[in-house]
């Protein structure tokens, strides 16, 4: 936050204070200041002229200045907007470093309590509202009034006048080198010292920027937990009370110098821009959520509309569809008189139908029986195909099996005759080797004699395999004949089967089968097909 942000902040309350008429004017006598004031003194300024007016002292607590520096917090961290206000989670900020400051403990369930009673009534508060909170003891039960006062003077400190750690050490000098205590104070680029904590004495300072360095020291000269500040024109030695302080120091003061050297503000300043970045990006989101709901919204007031068109016009339909179902009623009452006498007239028509139907169930009788015959034919005749199928696979296994035989001996053959032609060679070989080819000789023959042996085996196995292929020939055979009579008995009958239709007004013919079982030019083709049958000569058949 800017020099200008800050002084408006501060003007801003002493200008509501003095508009008492809430006009919106106050006069220039009663806003003049001087050219060359104090920041802490100007806001001093500010402070008595909205105090006066809205600070109600008779319930807190605290003293006045404890209440100036709550307000000098309040104008850091409130929201840049007007009317001031400080947020919920500036609120919280402020309490934790306060209660850690008065060396307390934080109770997170209760300041849960007061959100939700915050959130009821308003989220956020006036710089008044903050310090009756804190000086009335909502958050400081237990504390008395001066570790409230030192609280609040550690936190005012840190972040009003940007101290970062203050505390007694002992600095070497650098004329003297003798080692004297002093009240050191670190802010963001400078390291101030001065003769006690009152600060009423200031003994010199130590400029920080992004060329200084802190290291750490060994023991001397019966000094410990030393550490050095080097700037660019001298170095500081200097001692702490013990090891932890040391590091504190050392730790805070190179965290000084990386922010100068990065150019970045200090540790609350940046957190405080962070917190107030994240703060903006969900009021975006938020902004943005609220503005995707109302248009949700108005499609839903849009979708309603049209649900309301459509009922009305569904409401029309259902009267224009009551209206059409009086008028078919109307008109089906009127036609049920008239089939009342259609039904009558049905009535005797069906009689005769039902007399014509029993004629023809008993034909229908007949015909299914025929019928019943025919599907018998038809299971005989297929398991002779199936016989047949049998057979010839029968005969296809044999004929494998004889084709490898055939093959297994003129392997055989071939090995005899590579035998004979190795017997050949040995006989035309020297007479210095011929008890050992004898041997070899006598030793191939046996070899040859059972081989032979085994071709004899083979040639009875392909006698065999040559008498069960002509066995299963003859069962084909049979089965092919076997075949070919069912087929001829079934389209002798085929011709039997015929569909039922309505006779002729001829006179109909009696057969075997019953009365009107063909019609007068089906009777003549089957006596033709029976004449040609009978004249047919009997080898044929």
């Amino acid at each position: 936050m800017g020099l200008r942000d800050e002084l408006l902040k501060a003007i801003w309350h002493a200008f509501t204070a003095l508009d008492v008429d809430k006009s919106g004017k106050v006069s220039k006598s009663q806003l003049k200041v001087q050219d060359n004031f104090d920041r802490m003194n100007f806001n001093r300024m500010c402070w008595t002229l909205c105090a006066r007016k809205n600070l109600n002292r008779n319930h807190l607590l605290i003293s006045d200045d404890d209440a100036f520096k709550i307000w000098c917090i309040f104008n850091f961290l409130c929201e840049d907007r007007y009317p001031l206000v400080i947020v919920t989670e500036e609120i919280e900020y402020f309490l934790r470093k306060l209660t850690d400051a008065m060396g307390g403990s934080w109770t997170e369930e209760r300041f849960e309590e007061y959100k939700l009673q915050l959130n009821r009534k308003q989220q956020c508060l006036t710089t008044w509202e903050l310090i009756d909170l804190v000086g009335m003891g909502h958050f400081t039960k237990g504390m008395d009034r001066q570790t409230v006062a030192m609280g609040i003077t550690e936190v005012f400190q840190e972040l009003i006048m940007d101290v970062l750690k203050q505390g007694y050490m002992m600095k070497k000098g650098h004329k003297r080198k003798n080692w004297t205590e002093r009240w050191f104070l670190l802010q963001p680029s400078s390291v101030s010292y001065y003769v006690s904590e009152d600060l009423t004495e200031k003994k010199g300072d130590i400029l920080l920027d992004g060329n200084c360095c802190v290291e750490s020291l060994p023991d001397k000269e019966g000094k410990k937990c030393l550490f050095l500040v080097k700037c660019s024109d001298k170095s500081f030695e200097i001692s702490a009370s013990d090891k932890k302080k040391k590091q504190e120091w050392i730790q805070v003061i190179q965290t000084c110098i990386t922010l100068l050297k990065l150019g970045r503000p200090a540790p609350h300043h940046e957190a405080r821009l962070k917190r107030k970045e994240q703060r903006q990006r969900q009021q975006a989101e938020q902004e943005e959520l609220e503005l995707r709901m109302r248009e949700l919204q108005t499609a839903n007031e849009n979708k309603q509309r049209e649900l309301e068109a459509m009922r009305r016009k569904l409401e029309e339909a259902a009267a224009s569809a009551a209206e059409e179902e009086r008028k078919r009623l109307q008109t089906q009452s009127e036609l049920e008189g008239r089939y009342r006498i259609d039904l009558e007239k049905e009535k005797m028509v069906r009689q005769q139908m039902e007399e014509q139907v029993a004629q023809k169930s008993s034909e229908l009788e007949q015909y299914l029986q025929r019928v019943r015959e025919l599907e018998d034919m038809y299971h005989r005749l297929q398991e002779a195909l199936e016989e047949e199928k049998q057979a010839r696979q029968d005969e296809e296994t044999v004929r494998k099996l004889q084709a490898r035989l055939l093959e297994e001996e003129a392997a055989k053959r071939a090995e005899l005759e590579q035998i004979h032609l190795h017997q050949q060679r040995a006989i035309s070989q020297t007479e210095a080797e011929k008890q050992e080819l004898e041997r070899e000789r006598l030793a191939k023959e046996s070899a040859l004699q059972a081989a032979m042996q085994q071709l004899e085996q083979l040639e009875n196995e392909r006698q065999g395999a040559l008498e069960q292929y002509q066995e299963v020939m003859k069962k084909l055979q049979d089965a092919t004949n076997n075949t070919k009579s069912w087929k001829d008995k079934v389209a002798h009958h085929e011709g039997l089967i015929r569909l039922i239709q309505p006779g002729s007004k001829a006179p109909q013919k009696i057969t075997n089968w019953g009365p009107a079982a063909f019609t007068e030019a089906e009777l003549t083709l089957r006596e033709k097909d029976w004449q040609d049958k009978k004249n047919r000569p009997a080898h044929s058949q």
